[in-house]
């Protein structure tokens, strides 16, 4: 199942002010900024992701996990499978104080995310 996904857009205020209106209807309202990303949600976490980036470049995707473990083990799974570091698995309070992830780059550059949380 799938936790978030982000993509890339070129000016981040303009896909912000456009994706805070045309998901209104859908109850999304904006529930991070960062200063090079903007997350948004109808539910308890960021479901959707816009950040700075070239457009047509890789994206982000997350899975989630069932626990700690199972993060662990998918890092080190895509690592051995050809998979490039992008963050070893651990919290990320920044996001959540119980936000386990890890991020690996696939073969292509997109950014490839599993993470347990308890929202």
């Amino acid at each position: 199942m799938l936790d978030h996904i982000g993509i890339p857009v070129t000016d981040l205020a303009r896909s912000k002010q456009f994706f805070t209106a045309a998901l209104a209807p859908l109850g999304y309202r904006v529930m991070y900024e960062l200063p090079t990303a903007t997350g948004m949600t109808n539910g308890t976490h960021p479901t959707f992701w816009i950040g700075k980036g070239e457009v047509g470049g890789p994206i982000h995707i997350a899975f989630i996990a069932p626990d700690h473990a199972t993060v662990d083990a998918f890092y080190r799974a895509a690592i051995a499978a050809g998979g490039r570091d992008n963050g070893k698995p651990g919290i990320r309070a920044q996001y959540h104080p119980d936000y386990y992830a890890a991020f690996v780059f696939d073969p292509d550059g997109n950014n490839i995310e599993v993470v347990w949380r308890t929202d």
